[in-house]
């Protein structure tokens, strides 16, 4: 147990510490490459970000467990944009580009409405996976499509900008420590949690859903201390897209998925917390910190209602 307790320990620091370094890194490459905040945290942050769900749904879906690699993405979404939002928005109140509001949001609930309804006959099949991952690559053809458009909103800095070398090598590292602590967490999380009786699906759509998204946590909650909130609510979003799109997408094309623990309700929370963000979008196009505390203590509740 105190072995487990020191993974728990060890994976946030290094989650911690390397959203700081992601951060950084994916910054000064916006910076280097003239593209706006918002299109490096829907693909490269969000992306790195969420290595650690790909990895464990994958696994979970290859060893005949579907429940914990659907309920582990629908967890960590769940966790995204409720907790992960919400604490970010306590931290300090994010701006919204109109295009978020207008794009991105909508591209999302789209993605988290199609999974539900995927979802009714209670299996995802190879064609439905397909779709899904048809839907992500066009996904990133709007995305990376618009950066062009957009140009960058990132203001000019006196400071040195950072060199690419550098910003490349604090990218990597940054991504390394998010994946391999994110991994000692959930190991040492879930050996905790069944010597303490609970049960599989309260691990999958808490713990191994709460682990997996402790990097976008942590990168989420320093790039809005930062002032990068385009980063923060960027990350957010792109990693609900990617979780959905490319990692159930992929994983349902390799091992085609049967649904048991994984309830309507899990799925209907899913999409409320993109409505609920999408609302709060719209009032000045920033998320306060009273709007924060409000998706905080609904994603408490929910937590509750499982536990």
């Amino acid at each position: 147990m105190i072995l487990n307790i020191l993974f728990i320990v060890i994976g946030i620091v290094l989650v911690l510490w390397g959203a700081d370094r992601l951060t950084d890194g994916a910054v000064a490459v916006a910076e280097k490459m003239k593209m706006p905040q918002i299109v490096i945290g829907l693909t490269i942050v969000a992306m790195g970000t969420s290595m650690p769900e790909f990895c464990v749904s994958l696994i979970s879906a290859l060893k005949g467990t579907s429940d914990l690699a659907v309920g582990n993405i629908v967890g960590s979404n769940i966790f995204n944009t409720l907790l992960i939002v919400g604490v970010s928005a306590l931290v300090a109140p994010m701006s919204i580009m109109k295009t978020t509001v207008r794009k991105d949001i909508p591209f999302a609930l789209v993605a988290s409405a199609l999974l539900l309804i995927m979802c009714l006959d209670g299996d995802i099949s190879r064609i439905d996976a397909a779709i899904l991952f048809v839907m992500f690559l066009i996904f990133m053809y709007i995305t990376l499509r618009g950066a062009k458009a957009q140009g960058t909103d990132l203001e000019e800095k006196e400071k040195k900008s950072m060199a690419t070398w550098l910003s490349v090598v604090w990218i990597l590292v940054g991504l390394a420590c998010l994946i391999g602590g994110s991994n000692l967490f959930v190991d040492g999380a879930t050996a905790v949690a069944t010597k303490l009786g609970v049960s599989e699906a309260v691990i999958g759509l808490t713990i191994v859903a709460g682990g997996t998204s402790l990097p976008e946590l942590a990168t989420s909650v320093v790039s809005a201390r930062k002032g990068n909130s385009g980063i923060a609510i960027g990350n957010v979003l792109g990693s609900n897209v990617f979780n959905i799109l490319a990692i159930l997408g992929l994983t349902g094309v390799i091992s085609p998925m049967t649904l048991k623990g994984i309830t309507m309700t899990d799925l209907s929370m899913m999409v409320i917390s993109i409505i609920l963000i999408w609302l709060f979008s719209f009032t000045k196009y920033k998320i306060e910190r009273w709007e924060g505390a409000i998706l905080t203590a609904v994603f408490v509740g929910y937590i509750y209602s499982l536990l």
